[in-house]
């Protein structure tokens, strides 16, 4: 996809189902071994009840649509702001969405609302907002 193409409120996503194997191996690849994530008679007894998706796990599904998706290949991920604002749990169907809601002409710059939810688009687990650069 060129720059140009590229038009304000447009929209792209990507969909995953978390793991238990997948939040061991981000566990092993951050060294992010907090037993909320890992030990599950620890997590039974948290805030959370069970265990949880580490929320950087969650949110890489952001970098996923950027590169992948929109803008797509040749991608500069320049800044990302996000906010946890609901835990995943292990099983959750998450669904990433970015929008482009601003475009730099100059520098071939976009700043993209985005957001991942669970339960069918029915809760927000993280939101923030996204600048790239369209190599």
């Amino acid at each position: 996809m060129n720059y140009e193409d590229i038009k304000i409120g447009d929209k792209a996503a990507i969909e995953k189902t978390f793991t238990s194997e997948d939040v061991f191996t981000f566990s092993e690849v951050s060294a992010d071994i907090n037993p909320l994530h890992l030990d599950e008679e620890y997590a039974k007894n948290s805030l959370f009840g069970k265990r949880i998706v580490h929320g950087m796990l969650t949110a890489s599904l952001i970098s996923a649509v950027l590169g992948t998706k929109l803008p797509g290949e040749n991608t500069l991920y320049l800044s990302q702001s996000l906010k946890f604002t609901h835990p995943v749990y292990i099983g959750d169907h998450c669904v990433a969405e970015v929008e482009v809601i601003s475009k730099r002409e100059d520098k071939k710059m976009l700043t993209l609302k985005t957001t991942v939810t669970t339960n069918n688009g029915d809760t927000e687990v993280v939101v923030g907002e996204a600048i790239v650069k369209k190599m």
